[in-house]
């Protein structure tokens, strides 16, 4: 008989497996899309990904707090990550997705984003200057081929920024 796995191990071990074949920042990059920035995370540190299921608005929150997600009976919190950088609400329609960031770190935080784009290799990736005014999560930044400025987001550092785990009003 076949033996299950669950989508997280899953994950895990496609990580395991991505590193294992040389950098893991050159293979491990996951890019989405958030209203119309990229961003990039590193695979291991991007969580599970799952179509936008119904949120429980909560009254007193921010604007870009989105609600509460029940995933598999666990309570996520879903900040519209948009909204969070001050540009336009992500519309919740069949391309959306949550991607939930924090359970690695001990946080049922999770990310409502605009749309998954995929993996991506930093070595087709041309690095750009520091941006000094940018939070510590999102110092680094890329240019592809295409023109498309990227974004690295680094998830320990957001998880831990004040003013993402400050949804009162």
């Amino acid at each position: 008989m076949t033996k299950k796995i669950s989508l997280h191990d899953f994950q895990s071990y496609l990580a395991a497996r991505l590193a294992g074949t040389g950098d893991q920042t050159a293979a491990g990059l996951l890019g989405i899309q958030a209203g119309s920035e990229y961003w990039l995370l590193d695979l291991a540190d991007s969580g599970e990904i799952v179509p936008l299921t119904p949120l429980t608005t909560v009254p007193l929150t921010r604007p870009w707090f989105a609600g509460i997600a029940n995933i598999r009976g666990n309570l996520y919190s879903a900040v519209d990550f948009s909204a969070f950088l001050g540009k336009e609400p992500t519309p919740q329609n069949a391309s959306s997705r949550l991607l939930l960031i924090g359970t690695r770190h001990g946080s049922n935080a999770a990310l409502l984003v605009t749309r998954m784009i995929g993996l991506r290799n930093v070595e087709a990736l041309n690095a750009e200057p520091s941006d000094p005014a940018a939070p510590a999560w999102a110092h680094e930044s890329y240019s592809d081929n295409e023109g498309r400025r990227w974004k690295k987001l680094k998830v320990r550092e957001l998880l831990a920024d004040e003013t993402f785990m400050d949804i009162g009003v």
